[in-house]
C-alpha cells in the first residue's frame, strides 16, 4: 500500500508526525508512505495552487519532500513528480485546530483533500480540535493519536468511495479532549458558528506602517445539532463526507421556475 502524507502547517508541524504514525499503522510494515508537504505553514489557504509562481521542490530524507507551496501544490507535485506511481490513499493533516464548520472553506488541510480527491484519490482530512481540555496536556494531539488509525480503517473498509465526477473524500475533527474522555464517533454534516466569521484589524508598526491583520472568532461555540462542531465539542470523533461540488442542488429547480 502506497500512501501519501500532506498537511497545511509545515513539513515541521507536530501534527505531520501523527500523521505519520496514522498511515505507518494503516498501512502495516510494508507500506510505503510518502510525505510531501509545505516548506512553511500554509494556514487558511484553502484549495490554493501556484498557478501563476512555480514551486521548488526539497528533498528531506527518504521519501520525504518539502514544496514552497500549498498542500494542493503539494498534491500535484507528488503525484506528476515525485512519487513513482499514483498512491492508494491521501491522508492530510494532522491540521493543529479544528476544520469544521465555516474553517473548512479556509482549511489548507481540507484543499489538499480535495486536489487528492479531483484527482480520483481516495483522501481523508484530519484535524486535531483545540481547548481548554486539551490544550495543556503533555500531548494534545492525544485523541487523533488514539483514534485517528482505527478511523482511517474504518472509513477505508465501511466508507463510501464513489467514482462520480465530484468524488467522495472525508473531513475527520478529533475531539478537544483527553483520549480517555473520548465517546466514539458520529458522521456529521458541516456546521456553521454565526459567531466566528473572520474580520481585519489595523496595526501600525514602528515604521508608521499600517498593516492589517485577519482576526477569527470564538472556535468553541457549538454549531447546530448533528453538525460537526457540536460533535466534536461533545468529545466525538466527526465524519463530515464531503465533495468539491458547491451546488446548491436543493435550490436548482425553484430556480429554473423563476427564471423560466
Amino acid at each position: 500500500m502506497r500512501i501519501l502524507i500532506t498537511n497545511d502547517d509545515g513539513i515541521t508541524a507536530p501534527g505531520l508526525e501523527v500523521l505519520s504514525e496514522i498511515a505507518r499503522a494503516v498501512g502495516g510494515p510494508e507500506a510505503e508512505i510518502w510525505t510531501v508537504a509545505p516548506a512553511f505553514e500554509q494556514s487558511g489557504v484553502g484549495h490554493c495552487i501556484s498557478y501563476a509562481r512555480p514551486a521548488m521542490v526539497q528533498k528531506f530524507g527518504p521519501r520525504r519532500y518539502a514544496v514552497e507551496g500549498s498542500p494542493a501544490d503539494c498534491v500535484l507535485a507528488a503525484l506528476y513528480d515525485i512519487l513513482p506511481g499514483r498512491p492508494d490513499l491521501v491522508l492530510s493533516g494532522v491540521n493543529r485546530g479544528n476544520n469544521a464548520a465555516e474553517n473548512v472553506m479556509y482549511s489548507g488541510t481540507v484543499g489538499g483533500a480535495i486536489e487528492a480527491a479531483l484527482q480520483d484519490l481516495p483522501a481523508i482530512a484530519l484535524s486535531q480540535y483545540f481547548g481548554p481540555d486539551n490544550a495543556g496536556l503533555d500531548d494534545p494531539f492525544e485523541t487523533a493519536r488514539a483514534a485517528g488509525a482505527e478511523t482511517v480503517r474504518r472509513l477505508l473498509h465501511r466508507g463510501e468511495w464513489d467514482e462520480a465526477p465530484y468524488r467522495l473524500f472525508y473531513n475527520v475533527n478529533f475531539p478537544p479532549c483527553a483520549a480517555a474522555e473520548m465517546r466514539g464517533t458520529r458522521v456529521t454534516s458541516q456546521g456553521r458558528r454565526s459567531d466566528a466569521g473572520h474580520g481585519m484589524t489595523p496595526h501600525v508598526s514602528p515604521s508608521g506602517r499600517r498593516f492589517l491583520y485577519v482576526t477569527g472568532g470564538p472556535q468553541q461555540t457549538p454549531t447546530a445539532p448533528g453538525t460537526d462542531a457540536a460533535a466534536t465539542l461533545d468529545r466525538h470523533v466527526s465524519v463530515t463526507p464531503m465533495r468539491a461540488d458547491l451546488t446548491a442542488h436543493d435550490r436548482l429547480d425553484a430556480l429554473r421556475e423563476a427564471l423560466a
